[in-house]
């Protein structure tokens, strides 16, 4: 067991974001945590302030801990296009935002065509793009961990598949015919306890695992 191992008990996912509570649910569901996210528990969404990933997902963890008392797990997590200098990254949420308190990733997903368009980025080999996880586990007197995950791909136009959420339906992951917006739950995961870590596939999963590894008992 490694020395960060967590035993298994209450934890807080540190998000209201009900894409990524439900795939870290769906992670979680093995190793027999009892789980409930921020927003079940009605603790406030902190402001984003950290201009990365992991300072995004450590403030998250921090905050859900601290008013919990229990330990978090906090997902902070984005598409980065290379053609738009990693754009929308650390801002990928706020760039489906309304202005109203609603978010239209519909809306979000043209707006990065139609820069793309504008970059001149039309073929396949000039679209590139990755998905970034960052998890921070923080739990009550332990040092704050944190597991990155990335998947590189092609941005599609148009969006295809239903499934998923956010800029899923535009991503189309390397080796793969299918976008993650067409990939059910296992086929986006790519992987459980049972399999090694090189079987995941989508970034949170590749940070799951991760996490899995290092701090979940049970794992070598």
């Amino acid at each position: 067991m490694a020395e960060i191992a967590i035993e298994p008990g209450p934890l807080v996912i540190a998000s209201h974001n009900e894409g990524k509570v439900r795939e870290i649910r769906e992670l979680l569901e093995p190793f027999g945590f009892t789980v409930a996210s921020a927003a079940e528990l009605d603790l406030a969404d902190p402001e984003e302030t950290g201009t990365t990933f992991e300072e995004n997902a450590v403030l998250k963890a921090e905050t859900a801990c601290r008013a919990s008392g229990l330990p978090a797990l906090a997902d902070d997590s984005g598409l980065a296009v290379d053609a738009l200098d990693g754009d929308p990254g650390i801002y990928s949420a706020r760039w489906a935002e309304t202005g109203d308190g609603g978010r239209d990733f519909a809306m979000a997903m043209r707006n990065i065509e139609e820069k793309l368009q504008q970059s001149a980025a039309i073929e396949a080999a000039d679209r590139g793009a990755q998905f970034v996880c960052v998890l921070a586990l923080a739990w009550p007197g332990r040092e704050t961990v944190t597991f990155t995950g990335i998947v590189r791909g092609t941005m599609i136009w148009p969006p295809r598949g239903e499934k998923g959420f956010g800029y899923d339906p535009v991503f189309l992951p390397d080796g793969h015919r299918r976008t993650f917006g067409e990939m059910g739950a296992d086929e986006k995961h790519g992987w459980t306890p049972e399999r090694p870590e090189s079987d995941a596939l989508s970034h949170r999963a590749r940070a799951f695992a991760r996490f899995a590894r290092a701090c979940l008992a049970g794992r070598d």
